[in-house]
């Protein structure tokens, strides 16, 4: 039977140990339902396209509908009649989760492994190993990743050497900051962490794999694949789970395919089914309406919820793109506790403390602590109070554990859950959901805060560094605007690709919605109550930009300024000015990856545009893909 796949012979020269026979055949084994995945897409698009022209909100699902790729009701799913998953016992207490990936950019693999072994000492009760927003694309860092993974849970001795150094580097770091060593024993260390991986999202292609028609290959199967099938019989000989994050999932249907793809894989690697289970990243204003629906949808692969931040505002902003009445305003406004955020949050833990048909609840992960500590003194001390205050809030509303973006933030919020010391908040009691008009319209609430010119300028500086780092493959990456740079009274926030997918879009929304800034602006001579205007933008952008030209290389890497920067400008300029918002900032980073001569970017970007006005046709697959490279 001839192959249904092509891989780039760059990649699969250069990784057998990841392309291993029987990674290939399960990719091949999965390649059929891709198909599905192309129709769940297109879907998205309709329904967008369709809010748009009839002026149409989110609403919540008919109760007699039955779940697509199911034989659930709505009804059903809400009163918790569907089987879901035992939440195994590494995940019985996850107060603190680091996030990051498990690779650098074009590094060695005893470079790219250290990456593992601060995240495997750090003490953090799980570790995500992010395939997705956190890890760049460049040539084959998605390859490095699984690589990387592979040789550390297998304890592999290069893997043992690097972690014996890094260990003494975080003792010595950890001695000045908290005054002790944080690791006695490194090799027993090592052991504590659970592993988990974050895939990436349905609405993505992978970059090394095409269809035989030349078709994008999905990366959410390509990563699932490589990774449990390089990883899963190491994991499972030492007792250990199989957990994804499964993240920008929008509709129960999503999930059901999700599901579908989870049963498929461990069908080939032989592997009981409901052995592999997942979070669900709620990322996405529309899976607010359907969380049930999404749990029951992937049943006994279901173990939580994580609540973020800057995704899921990047979503409402979306979702609402054609309602003028909706412009949200500065971004560090909208914390958790903000109008929209703080329903989101509130059904989310209603959400995952209904029972299943076993009485089994659901874990609530709470969201990201961006913080690094690393500034001036004080500085630091004041935003480790800050960071420790919001664990302190997520834990007291029911969350049973949170993120971090950083290992040195790992001993820094641990505190918050030891004080309580349960292991988990499973089945705690909250109101039962609710799906009323009034519960539809409260995940739209917006309250007064300001809207100003420095906003609008934080969200350009920030928007455009991050631009930048992308294509240089830091996809996570220490951002501040600008103006801040050279203060360490400012703190860097470890940043990845959420923060441009919102810069941009909260840009689009003030430009396009004529919100008015709230604030007079000494700089510009802007008033009150006057917009965000085409000239003012463009102004805006020439004068941040001038500002990352004349940056010291530790800010804005001086090879990147005649480089990346250009094509990362030119993305931020055509995106926010283009009438028709585009859904994605990462597919436009996504296709001028590798790209350095600014007049392909330039075509790449319009035609993206054009065709995605004329008929909402996204370019996802990498348009650099030769089979024989």
């Amino acid at each position: 039977m001839p192959s249904r796949i092509t891989i780039s012979r760059t990649a699969l020269d250069g990784y057998p140990d990841v392309y291993t026979s029987e990674a290939l055949a399960t990719l091949e084994a999965l390649a059929p339902l891709d198909g599905r995945r192309g129709e769940l897409m297109s879907a998205r698009i309709d329904r967008r396209r369709r809010r748009t022209a009839d002026r149409q909100h989110l609403d919540f699902l008919p109760e007699t509908a039955v779940i697509d790729g199911t034989t659930i009701t709505v009804a059903e799913a809400r009163a918790g009649r569907f089987e879901g998953a035992v939440i195994p016992h590494d995940l019985q207490r996850q107060w603190i989760q680091g996030t990051g990936p498990a690779t650098k950019p074009r590094a060695s693999t005893a470079s790219g492994l250290r990456n593992v072994a601060y995240a495997l000492l750090s003490g953090a009760d799980g570790w995500m190993f992010d395939g997705e927003d956190a890890l760049g694309q460049v040539d084959t860092m998605s390859l490095d990743n699984v690589r990387n993974l592979k040789l550390a849970f297998a304890g592999d001795p290069q893997f043992h050497d690097v972690a014996e150094v890094v260990a003494g580097e975080m003792n010595s770091w950890a001695v000045g900051f908290h005054g002790r060593e944080i690791i006695s024993d490194w090799r027993q260390q090592l052991q504590v962490t659970t592993r988990i991986f974050r895939a990436r999202g349905l609405h993505l292609d992978d970059r090394h794999i095409a269809h035989a028609d030349g078709h994008g290959y999905s990366a959410s199967m390509a990563d699932a694949a490589l990774y449990l099938a390089n990883t899963a019989e190491a994991l499972v000989g030492q007792g250990r789970s199989l957990v994804l994050y499964l993240p920008k999932i929008q509709t129960a249907s999503e999930a059901a395919h999700w599901a579908t793809i989870l049963d498929a894989i461990e069908d080939h690697l032989g592997l009981d089914r409901g052995t592999v289970v997942v979070y669900v990243l709620v990322e996405q204003l529309e899976a607010c309406f359907q969380l049930m629906e999404i749990r029951a949808a992937l049943g006994r692969h279901f173990v939580g919820f994580n609540t973020g931040r800057w995704d899921y505002i990047n979503s409402v902003s979306d979702a609402l793109a054609w309602d003028p009445d909706f412009s949200n305003p500065n971004i560090d406004a909208i914390t958790m506790t903000y109008g929209y955020m703080r329903v989101y949050e509130d059904r989310v833990r209603r959400a995952v403390n209904t029972p299943d048909l076993n009485g089994r609840c659901a874990l609530w992960q709470g969201g990201m602590e961006a913080n690094i500590p690393v500034g001036t003194e004080a500085a630091v001390a004041a935003a480790m109070q800050r960071a420790v205050a919001g664990g302190r809030r997520e834990q007291v509303e029911g969350a049973s554990g949170k993120w971090v973006a950083h290992w040195k933030m790992v001993h820094v919020m641990r505190p918050v859950w030891e004080e309580v010391g349960d292991d988990n908040q499973l089945g705690r009691s909250f109101p039962p959901l609710t799906y009323t008009t009034e519960d539809a319209r409260a995940l739209r609430t917006l309250e007064d805060a300001p809207r100003t010119v420095r906003g609008a300028r934080d969200l350009i500086s920030v928007g455009l560094q991050y631009g930048n780092a992308f294509g240089r493959g830091f996809q996570a990456a220490a951002l501040k605007p600008a103006d801040f740079f050279g203060d360490d009274d400012v703190l860097y926030l470890m940043e990845d690709a959420a923060t441009g997918e919102i810069r941009l879009s909260v840009l689009w929304e003030w430009l396009h919605k004529g919100a008015a800034f709230t604030d007079d602006d000494a700089d510009t001579g802007v008033r009150a109550g006057e917009t965000l205007t085409r000239e003012l933008f463009a102004q805006l952008l020439e004068e941040e930009h001038a500002k990352l030209l004349r940056a010291d290389s530790n800010d804005v890497h001086d090879d990147s300024k005649t480089t990346t920067l250009p094509i990362a400008r030119a993305v931020v300029e055509a995106y926010v000015l283009e009438p028709v918002k585009a859904p994605w900032y990462i597919d436009l980073l996504n296709l001028n990856l590798n790209v350095t001569d600014l007049s392909v970017a330039d075509e790449r970007i319009r035609r993206f545009l054009d065709e995605f006005g004329q008929d909402g046709t996204r370019i996802t697959r990498n348009l650099d893909f030769n089979s024989e490279n």
